[in-house]
């Protein structure tokens, strides 16, 4: 019943629905922030912060027949503090912490990033798991690999329509 109050309010834009969005969901959102963003711990806030301003954005896409609440934010959580995480783990190279410098090993943050999305495209086959790389990750125009592969844009549009259903359904269990 809460949830269905929180997703009416934000819907109609009413502040409430975000005080009592807060109120019900923002510590597992800084809980999933916090372990995805590792030692970027100065991010946090304005990290859990994206977030809500995410699903305040975004409610309209939910579908309450396909998820609950609780994950589809857990979801949103999850790949934002991953964004981030990529975000900002190119600009930073020490943090100041009580008059010691430690220098954050950037090597180690990449390679949790690359075990990250490993185990996110783990739930697909080989075949979607290489279009996955290609378009997201290295940003090649899905024209390109239909022409590369012989196939049509909109096969490969649906491809990736059910890659990212399977994923979701398989991240937010």
């Amino acid at each position: 019943m809460q949830d269905e109050l929180i997703i009416k309010y934000i819907k109609k834009k009413k502040e409430i629905g975000m005080e009592m969005l807060i109120d019900n969901y923002r510590g597992i959102i800084t809980v999933i922030a916090r372990k995805y963003l590792g030692v970027l711990i100065n991010y946090e806030d304005e990290c859990v912060s994206d977030i809500l301003l995410s699903v305040w954005d975004n409610i309209k896409s939910f579908d309450a027949g396909k998820n609950s609440l609780k994950n589809w934010i857990c979801a949103i959580s999850k790949y934002k503090a991953i964004d981030y995480k990529r975000k900002y783990v190119s600009k930073i190279d020490t943090v100041d912490i009580s008059d010691s410098i430690y220098y954050i090993d950037t090597e180690l943050i990449k390679s949790e990033i690359e075990e990250e999305i490993n185990e996110i495209l783990s739930h697909l086959n080989n075949r979607d798991r290489e279009l996955f790389i290609k378009h997201y990750l290295e940003g090649e125009e899905l024209e390109k690999i239909a022409l590369k592969n012989n196939t049509s844009v909109s096969s490969l549009y649906n491809r990736l329509s059910r890659g990212r259903k399977k994923i979701r359904k398989s991240v937010c269990k």
